[in-house]
């Protein structure tokens, strides 16, 4: 029988290290591929040998760092809106079977997931309007100065002299598009593509079966201990095949209007066979860490009701 659990609250401290801490193993390993690729380029260019080389051992180092950093920050925020955000829009919901989520609840799942991506569209926002309003400001000021000078040496008529008014009004414009249109944009599109991934993830499970979570008893909280790793994968990359269906039958569409049927049709499978198995290796790859890193530093805590 299905039970239906809502995430009421994240532990901060445990979901901070969890999330920072499999980020900077990801870019490790991506520096580590990023390495391989410079040393391949090294043969092809043994002068740049050296350069190749300490890039690559310098990525290795600084990437895996720098992004722990970066996603502690990112990480304790996103548990912190979600905590303040669960009692007025409420949480995430799961119908969990047997420790397999078997079905997600489609608006409470897309709900507070697109209005937690809103209120980051909003900060990034907000962030880039500080720094681009005083930047055109200062633009359309010197732009009516310089001016000035190039009239003095051409005899240009006053008529004729930009004023640099339409830069310092566009920003404006644009910082404000940041600020209020930008987190509406990505509510909406946020709102659809969360609803459709439950939406699929409802209608695949069935037949695939679904990712299953281990809990553990933590005091007041539920700790997941370990995720299987061949459930999660497969269950996440069916649901991306299905995103990949449609992108590539949209290709389809596209190229085959344009005369190129058959190009839409190697685009159709190369969309469905991308997104499939670069969901599955990247599921993969973080339900590993995961695994291997909750006995060490402990599971992401929830509570559950």
């Amino acid at each position: 029988m299905v039970d239906v659990k809502e995430i009421k609250s994240i532990d901060l401290v445990s979901f901070t290290m969890m999330s920072s801490s499999v980020n900077a193993i990801l870019a490790l390993i991506g520096a580590i591929i990023l390495l391989i690729f410079f040393g391949a380029f090294a043969a092809f260019i043994p002068t740049a040998g050296l350069v190749f080389a300490s890039l690559g051992i310098s990525l290795i180092i600084l990437y895996p760092i720098f992004t722990f950093l970066v996603e502690i920050t990112i990480s304790f925020v996103t548990a912190l809106i979600y905590n303040m955000l669960v009692p007025r829009f409420g949480g995430v919901k799961l119908g969990i079977e047997s420790n397999e989520v078997r079905s997600v609840p489609v608006v409470s799942f897309a709900l507070i997931l697109s209005v937690i991506e809103a209120i980051w569209a909003f900060i990034f926002g907000l962030v880039l309007a500080a720094l681009l309003v005083p930047l055109t400001t200062l633009t359309s000021t010197l732009i009516p100065l310089i001016a000035n000078i190039a009239a003095n040496a051409t005899n240009m008529t006053p008529a004729t002299l930009p004023t640099g008014s339409a830069v310092g009004t566009g920003g404006v414009v644009l910082a404000l598009i940041l600020i209020i249109a930008l987190p509406i944009l990505v509510f909406i599109f946020g709102f659809i593509g969360h609803a459709l991934a439950a939406i699929f993830y409802n209608f695949i499970i069935p037949r695939v079966g679904g990712v299953k979570l281990l809990f553990t008893p933590a005091g007041a909280l539920h700790e997941i201990s370990s995720i299987p790793i061949v459930a999660a994968s497969l269950a996440i990359a069916s649901v991306a095949l299905i995103f990949g269906l449609i992108r590539g039958i949209l290709q389809l569409i596209t190229m085959a209007a344009s005369g190129d049927a058959v190009g839409g049709i190697v685009a159709l499978i190369a969309s469905i066979i991308v997104y499939f198995i670069g969901a599955f290796i990247m599921v993969a790859l973080i339900t590993i860490i995961y695994n291997f890193l909750a006995p060490r530093i402990g599971g992401v805590q929830l509570g559950l009701e």
